[in-house]
């Protein structure tokens, strides 16, 4: 299905998202994603695993470092787990978990509220 959006109303549909993001934050910070998190954390949940610290650097391409900060970040709120592949070691694959799951529903539900609430008129 395709939606049909004009450049405008595209804009205010990720303001709604993002402003949404912002004020449903939870004390543990869940909802408190940097831009990179949140292309790591959709990647990881909407694309065919296996993904490695190196594949995810080379897909947004940024440095190994890099992501290994955001999934620091990402791993304290258990959104993701890491676990070393044993076929190679020097690999690391990301995993998903249930609360990272859970959080990448609900804000899947939030992009089709937001997205409902656009209308005709909805232009800047």
């Amino acid at each position: 299905m395709t939606i049909a959006l004009k450049p405008s109303q595209g804009l205010d549909l990720l303001h709604d998202i993002t402003l949404a993001m912002v004020r449903e934050t939870k004390p543990d910070g869940l909802a408190d994603f940097t831009h990179r998190q949140l292309a790591i954390l959709l990647t990881v949940y909407l694309e065919r695993p296996p993904h490695t610290v190196r594949g995810l650097a080379h897909k947004l391409g940024v440095t190994k470092p890099v992501i290994t900060r955001a999934l620091d970040s990402m791993g304290k709120q258990a959104i993701i787990a890491r676990r070393r592949d044993e076929a190679d070691k020097r690999n690391v694959i990301i995993q998903r978990t249930v609360k990272g799951a859970l959080y990448v529903e609900k804000l899947g539900d939030m992009v089709i509220r937001k997205a409902a609430d656009i209308g005709p008129g909805d232009d800047l």
